[in-house]
């Protein structure tokens, strides 16, 4: 600390580290620009999410591609008389696609990307919510646009886009509904909030898996007594604590008023 001219002690500021910095910086940007974006219209919103997500893509794409550049560079490349039927060409046409160098993945990481992200943009403006129904179109969408621009399609393109995009969709459905379930509390804890609560207070949040293996739920708080804590080899310090505190709460004192 430092005196300064009036006998006021000064405080020196902390350097912020240069890193924590950086994010907070990149954090208001961000921020800044998701809230400009979300004034602007529904198809200037839409061309500026295809094209920044496209270009994450084709950044991704390049960098994946240069990992695969030496296979793409070991398939043979057959001569225009070998006479390969539709199947076999399609099926090499499959395999430069996915074994590209840094350009040709770049094209289609942006696409995949892109069309996806630009589609789930539109969908969330018109339905009003980011969904699994949003989801698989926007899937269907990408994959679709990814088997013709790749040149996988074959001999009917067509066809095998919508294949390509009913499979782009089954996917991306699985992984929303899968995300949906990880990112769900368990069902229990809605009964034990009220417990986790009181035993966070108090410093003892590690005796929660006491109160769930006993199924000690915020039901039976008004009914517990040291013998139930007993039971669910809670030590007695801790008890005691928990004992006075359902003593002096008084949402729990009126809850007990009642059952008694």
């Amino acid at each position: 600390m430092q005196q300064g001219k009036q006998g006021v002690m000064v405080i020196p500021q902390q350097n912020q580290n240069p890193i924590e910095q950086l994010q907070a910086r990149f954090k208001e940007l961000e921020s800044g620009f998701k809230g400009w974006l979300a004034k602007q219209s529904l198809p200037v919103e839409a061309a500026v999410v295809t094209l920044t997500s496209g270009a994450q893509g084709a950044a991704i794409g390049a960098f994946m591609g240069t990992l695969t550049n030496d296979v793409s560079s070991s398939l043979p490349t057959p001569p225009p008389q070998a006479g390969l039927n539709p199947q076999a060409m399609a099926s090499f046409k499959q395999a430069q696609a996915l074994a590209g160098g840094p350009l040709i993945q770049a094209r289609n990481f942006a696409v995949m990307t892109g069309v996806n992200a630009g589609i789930s943009c539109v969908m969330k403006r018109l339905r009003g919510k980011d969904d699994v129904q949003s989801s698989m179109v926007a899937a269907f969408g990408s994959g679709a646009l990814f088997s013709l621009v790749s040149g996988m399609g074959g001999p009917n393109q067509a066809a095998n886009a919508a294949t390509s995009g009913l499979f782009f969709a089954l996917v991306q459905g699985g992984l929303f509904k899968l995300g949906q379930k990880f990112s769900q509390p368990p069902t229990e804890d809605i009964y034990y909030s009220k417990t986790r609560s009181m035993l966070s207070n108090l410093g003892l949040q590690n005796y929660e898996k006491n109160f769930k293996k006993g199924l000690l739920s915020d039901n039976t708080l008004p009914l517990l007594n040291d013998s139930a804590l007993r039971d669910v080899k809670i030590p007695p310090g801790p008890r005691l604590l928990i004992l006075d505190h359902i003593q002096r709460d008084p949402e729990i004192k009126e809850r007990r008023g009642f059952s008694s």
